[in-house]
């Protein structure tokens, strides 16, 4: 099952010979479609996406940015770390792999901002407000352990 899969159902019935069926939805649709926005420069683009994502911290709300690379993750990045907006970056690197769940857990979290390359975080269920298991894990070690913890709260 999949929601793509009607926009491809001619060629699913012609090279799998499966007809795709449309199952309604158990519930009325409540999230808003937003138009596409489309940039002529990357750097527009990306100034733009920091400033929405300024815009969604302020109010609160958990923000988790989605990147097709190590390095887009890590120049958006940089950009938030100028516009004095904490958060945490999840992409390949080695350092990153030891609290992948933790990062991707806590993503849910009030005013959290997470930035994923699209490769992170698989097995590992977002919780809005945050993950009580792991925020107790990060407890317990920042308790047990305060010297690692300086530098980063």
């Amino acid at each position: 099952m999949t929601g793509t899969s009607a926009t491809k159902s001619t060629e699913f019935e012609s090279i799998y010979k499966l007809k795709v069926t449309i199952v309604p939805t158990n519930k009325p649709m409540i999230r808003k479609d937003e138009s596409n926005v489309v940039f002529r420069a990357t750097s527009v683009k990306w100034r733009a996406v920091v400033v929405e994502i300024s815009r969604m911290h302020k109010t609160g709300h958990p923000v988790l940015v989605g990147t097709t690379s190590v390095e887009q993750s890590d120049s958006l990045s940089e950009q938030l770390n100028e516009a004095g907006i904490p958060h945490e970056v999840l992409n390949a690197k080695p350092e990153n792999v030891e609290r992948e769940a933790e990062i991707v857990a806590q993503s849910g979290r009030l005013r959290a901002v997470t930035i994923a390359t699209n490769m992170a975080g698989r097995g590992t269920d977002i919780i809005l407000g945050g993950s009580a298991e792991f925020m107790a894990r990060l407890k317990l070690r920042e308790i047990l352990m305060p010297s690692q913890f300086s530098d980063i709260y």
